[in-house]
């Protein structure tokens, strides 16, 4: 039990998302992620944030299921991960020029969190449809997000492909 403590405690600093631990170790747990298994998730962000100091709730989740999956060793081209934006969060994603521009000149809280999560490999699926209805231009998003042509074909699409679908 030891060992498995202070192995995870020296990885720890090798997690690929700062600021953000990866989930406690539990001894003889019966169910644990596989080194060895492609992992395809998908974060379906759907509900409003009005918090304009801290990130997007469900992006430190993201964040941390990453880094759990880091820390027990799955490798990155193992983990296929992605979050489709719409409804209220549509938003989250707009470069900070634009984001202060909508939110009473408010920096945007989740650009740094989306661009270490898209460096370890997780994309991000922005909803065509709300982009239009919020009359958002491509210029204005980070370049981290991707626009699809709309949430519900992209949730599908990625369900067809085999993607754990979460949220919604």
């Amino acid at each position: 039990m030891l060992v498995t403590v202070f192995f995870n405690a020296a990885f720890a600093q090798d997690l690929p998302i700062s600021g953000h631990a990866a989930a406690r170790d539990y001894p003889g747990a019966q169910l644990t992620p596989d080194a060895n298994t492609e992992y395809k998730v998908l974060f379906d962000f759907a509900m409003a944030d009005d918090n304009l100091d801290d990130p997007y709730p469900m992006l430190p989740l993201v964040a941390r299921y990453v880094n759990t999956l880091a820390n027990l060793g799955v490798p990155k081209e193992n983990q296929k991960i992605a979050i489709v934006m719409h409804q209220g969060s549509g938003l989250i994603g707009l470069n900070n020029e634009e984001f202060k521009a909508r939110h009473d000149g408010k920096d945007n809280p989740n650009i740094e969190l989306i661009r270490q999560l898209h460096a370890a490999g997780v994309t991000f699926h922005l909803c065509g449809q709300g982009v239009l209805a919020n009359k958002v231009d491509e210029k204005d998003l980070m370049d981290e997000i991707q626009v699809d042509y709309w949430a519900l074909t992209t949730i599908i699409e990625l369900g067809r492909q085999g993607y754990v679908i979460l949220g919604g």
